[in-house]
């Protein structure tokens, strides 16, 4: 299952998903996983879950984010949640079609493996697709 919680900055994206991840971290019987790009959920994130910073490992596209969560899965296949802030950050892409493609991906390999993904995107209403529409949980946009 993918969740999308999308939005423009400042509307409590992060928030949220550090909410989320807290939560999982604590009831989960897998691995729960929260990637970023930086160091700035260091100190939010519950130890219970594993945080990841991509910088070290230069990724630069979906392509090679798909691979790094795969590798990620291929090392741990306890692995039940993926969190990932600020995906458009993270892939190192903000092209909203090569995202939508990216989500499907996701949502394929989480019914595969069993695998729940949520992800935030900075984005405004009139740069959603509908690909990317079906994954949202929540009006874009709105405080949360």
């Amino acid at each position: 299952m993918v969740t999308v919680i999308a939005g423009l900055k400042g509307h409590g994206k992060t928030k949220q998903l550090i909410s989320l991840c807290n939560s999982a971290s604590g009831k989960s019987s897998g691995a729960v996983v929260c990637i970023e790009r930086g160091q700035k959920l260091k100190y939010d994130i519950n130890h219970g879950a594993r945080l990841i910073d991509t910088i070290p490992y230069d990724i630069r596209s979906y392509q090679v984010l798909r691979g790094f969560i795969t590798g990620l899965y291929a090392g741990n296949y306890d692995i039940s949640e993926i969190f990932i802030d600020s995906l458009y950050k993270v892939s190192g892409n903000s092209d909203s079609q090569e995202c939508e493609k990216f989500l499907h991906w996701c949502d394929t390999f989480g019914a595969e493996n069993g695998v729940n993904f949520t992800i935030t995107i900075s984005v405004g209403d009139e740069d959603i697709t509908e690909g990317m529409r079906k994954y949202m949980t929540a009006a874009p946009n709105a405080e949360c």
